[in-house]
């Protein structure tokens, strides 16, 4: 009966670090969006003023997904 306990234990620890994918993804993507918006903003910076609120609706939706797997691992390892 004690191996189940450690193996339910050994279980959480692997899905909160899995679930950590979610957070570097996230970092990930924001990096992207921002270098994309840079690289458009070099190109044309006439157009950059209009395209500063896509870029940070960009990287609030991204950043949002890190902390959803964030609190998914956090779930993981906190919740009975």
């Amino acid at each position: 009966m004690e191996n189940v306990a450690n193996y339910a234990e050994l279980g959480k620890y692997i899905g909160a670090g899995l679930a950590c994918f979610g957070m570097a993804g996230a970092a990930m993507a924001v990096g992207n969006v921002a270098g994309n918006y840079l690289s458009g903003a070099l190109r044309n910076p006439s157009a950059a003023a209009s395209q500063t609120a896509t870029l940070f609706i960009g990287m609030a939706f991204a950043e949002a997904l890190g902390i959803f797997s964030f609190l998914v691992a956090l779930l993981l390892l906190f919740a009975a």
